[in-house]
């Protein structure tokens, strides 16, 4: 039986899974708990053909369960929830991220926040395995002691002396075999982050082309990764192959693979095979024009991306356009996420994942009817999170400016956003080639996007919002409901004020650059 194991946290979910039959858990890459955790260990156990988890009940140094226990016992019902059908078993542990840094430390490589809760998860995995291995039970070992008790010591006794010795030398052995074993799964570079702009120009991060050549054999492809630099070892990528994958075949095909992929990931992607897989990362508060960059850069036409996305989608999906006027684009829908996707998928099916996965993250969050409660409807919603993902300093001021212009709209204030202003005079001037002209003049701008101009919403969203804008924006800040005026200081923080001459005063005080920058 295959399982999954989980070590439940408030910011982070750490996996692991084995299989009982060799009873080797194995970490795998931490989901981060944004939302939208329950659909990616879903989509994890779907694609792993798992339906058994092990989750980690915390107790105290007094074996009582905490606060965490029942988080953890509260995620078990909601996953039960997500996934139909799921078993659902508890592994008692405690102080299991203190172990699973000193293993990590003691490996002497660089490692992140998600790796010692993978390795946590791991942990609590091996311990439900190893307590659920068949060992002997205390009457018989009972009887096995009573069988020697009283003899002299002699021949069979050095004999039983000698194989207790030698039983303990293959256990250590096999400790350290099984911290070696896990070690080398881990990617080639384990502290570079490939979604972090410093790190993202690591060579760590560059795409390496690998090629799988028909008939070519397991251990042929585990010394070509090793040669290439993208396993650790490749006797281990072996192992792990065989233990875990054992039957199913590695496509032939060309690839591309990171120093940063586990071998894990490395073997998914050629189990899917056929294609080289390339990774899309789009983040919070990106326009459909860096959407269209990104794609350019990635070698797709010009063209072809303006084709896709000035077309149609109709999808099972297609109700998050709720509210959309026809002629409006995707802004606002192309969901902030990172993906993956083959060479040769078209920039439709690029685009048509995307919405599929925004929609899962509305769905999940139930968005369109916390909308409703506003007298918003979807579209409406998203164009108002937009605006609040880009005013915004940090996620922790997102329901706050949300409220604010709930209270503007509520008192038939224009919202008065410079963001989208800013948005207006970009889609002027998308080069900003020598055509600047002051703010004054900018703000008069006559645009539908020119909220400092035009009453109401922009007449559609600025930017492509996270959930966490998503969120604020649907259950915003009822604490600032007497605040009309909000504004970024020269700290990076965010001043609130309930009156123009507060305002006023605050931009005097906290907003000498800031304020003067050109939209």
């Amino acid at each position: 039986m295959k399982l999954i194991g989980l070590d439940v946290g408030t910011k982070r979910i750490g996996v692991a899974k084995a299989d009982s039959a060799v009873r080797i858990a194995v970490p795998y890459a931490a989901v981060e708990v944004d939302g939208t955790e329950l659909d990616k260990i879903a989509s994890l156990a779907r694609a792993w053909d798992i339906n058994s988890f092990v989750v980690g009940l915390p107790r105290n140094s007094q074996g009582q369960e905490t606060e965490q226990s029942q988080y953890s016992r509260q995620f078990a019902a909601a996953l039960k929830q997500a996934i139909p059908g799921a078993k659902v078993c508890f592994q008692d542990e405690s102080l299991t991220s203190v172990e699973a840094e000193k293993r990590l430390k003691g490996r002497k490589k660089g490692y992140k926040k998600g790796d010692i809760d993978s390795e946590a998860a791991t942990i609590i995995l091996q311990d439900f395995l190893e307590k659920h291995a068949g060992k002997p039970t205390s009457k018989a070992a009972a009887a096995k002691h009573k069988s020697v008790k009283g003899k002299k010591p002699g021949k069979s006794h050095k004999l039983l002396t000698a194989f207790i010795v030698m039983l303990v030398l293959l256990g250590a052995a096999a400790g350290g075999a099984y911290y070696f074993y896990q070690d080398n799964l881990q990617p080639v570079f384990t502290d570079v982050d490939c979604s972090d702009t410093e790190d993202a120009s690591s060579s760590a991060c560059k795409p390496v082309k690998f090629e799988v050549s028909e008939g070519m054999s397991v251990n042929d492809i585990a010394m070509n990764l090793k040669n290439a630099g993208l396993v650790r070892n490749s006797i281990v990528f072996q192992v792990f192959y065989r233990l875990n994958y054992s039957g199913t075949a590695l496509r032939p095909g060309d690839y591309e693979f990171t120093k940063t992929m586990p071998p894990s990931e490395i073997i998914a992607q050629m189990i899917g095979g056929g294609d080289a897989v390339f990774r899309l990362t789009l983040l919070p508060g990106a326009t459909v024009s860096d959407f269209s960059d990104t794609l350019v850069k990635l070698g797709y036409d010009q063209g072809d991306i303006e084709k896709a996305l000035g077309k149609p989608y109709t999808g099972s999906y297609s109700w998050i356009f709720e509210g959309k006027p026809d002629d409006a684009g995707l802004e606002g829908y192309l969901y902030g996420e990172t993906y993956e996707f083959y060479a040769d998928d078209t920039v439709e099916t690029i685009i048509e994942q995307i919405l599929t996965e925004f929609a899962s993250v509305l769905e999940q969050n139930g968005l369109k009817e916390k909308f409703a409660e506003r007298g918003f409807n979807l579209y409406q919603g998203i164009t108002l999170a937009s605006v609040v993902q880009k005013e915004a300093n940090n996620a922790i001021d997102y329901a706050k400016v949300a409220q604010v212009f709930y209270n503007r709209l509520g008192q038939d204030m224009n919202l008065g956003s410079d963001v989208t202003v800013s948005y207006a005079w970009d889609l002027l001037h998308p080069d900003r080639d020598g055509t600047e002209v002051s703010n004054a003049e900018k703000v008069e701008l006559d645009s539908p996007y020119n909220t400092r101009k035009n009453p109401g919403l922009p007449y559609g969203p600025i930017s492509n919002p996270g959930i966490e804008a998503l969120i604020a924006t649907a259950t915003p800040d009822s604490e600032m409901a007497n605040y009309l005026f909000f504004l970024t200081g020269d700290d990076g923080m965010m001043y609130y004020s309930t009156t123009d001459e507060e305002h006023q005063r605050n931009i005097s005080e906290h907003c000498a650059e800031l304020c003067s920058v050109a939209l």
